[in-house]
């Protein structure tokens, strides 16, 4: 993927040197793509956010201390303007549906090709969501969140996560709003989440729609 068109600047977030080396020697010679800094804990990535405001933070799931999920969730909060990308080692659909909820736009795996890496990168860069073939496939398999749901709230999920309001889904199944918000709260107790952008996420990590 040709990421000349803008620069991006990017800090590599793992606690083993071994393999932040290898990021770093495999991504620095990418065009358009600069590595600005490390960091082998979260504490230490929280820091560098502060003072650098990287875009991207490529993230290790695995971390002693502060696990990338719990970064993840604490850049959401502090610097939103910071796209998280997971680069793991674990592929439980588990971990892969967390690290969605803590706010990561895509979650890669570390044996992944470098070309796959950095297709990622650039397209969580540019606003959207990037899931490994095999990651996806996991988060949709059985005992996916799509077969605890019912076909009406599949259909509301979906409304939702692309922006309707409470109202307007109302008036598209000719329901009450009332109705649409009991629905809301089962999707909330059943996947965990409840803003459009998280409902949004889920709907496309499982392939139900796509940005």
């Amino acid at each position: 993927m040709n990421l000349t068109a803008a620069t991006i600047r990017l800090v590599i977030v793992d606690d083993h040197s071994l393999v932040r080396d290898g990021l770093r020697a495999r991504l620095s010679v990418v065009p358009g793509l600069q590595v600005i800094g490390e960091a082998a804990s979260g504490a230490e990535a929280l820091l560098l956010a502060q003072a650098d405001a990287p875009d991207l933070m490529l993230v290790d799931v695995g971390m002693r201390g502060m696990n990338g999920i719990a970064l993840a969730t604490v850049l959401r909060e502090r610097h939103p303007l910071i796209r998280v990308l997971m680069l793991s080692m674990y592929d439980t659909r588990e971990y892969v549906l967390s690290a969605i909820r803590a706010g990561a736009r895509g979650y890669v795996l570390k044996e992944s090709p470098t070309e796959e890496i950095i297709t990622a990168i650039g397209v969580v860069r540019a606003g959207g969501t990037y899931f490994s073939a095999q990651v996806a496939e996991l988060v949709a398999q059985g005992g996916s969140a799509q077969s605890q749901l019912t076909g009406r709230e599949h259909e509301i999920l979906l409304l939702l996560a692309h922006g309707s309001s409470n109202k307007a889904v109302a008036r598209q199944f000719d329901i009450s709003v009332r109705t649409v918000e009991t629905h809301r709260l089962s999707l909330r107790r059943k996947l965990g989440v409840d803003s459009a952008s998280e409902l949004l996420k889920i709907a496309v990590a499982n392939g139900w729609t796509s940005l």
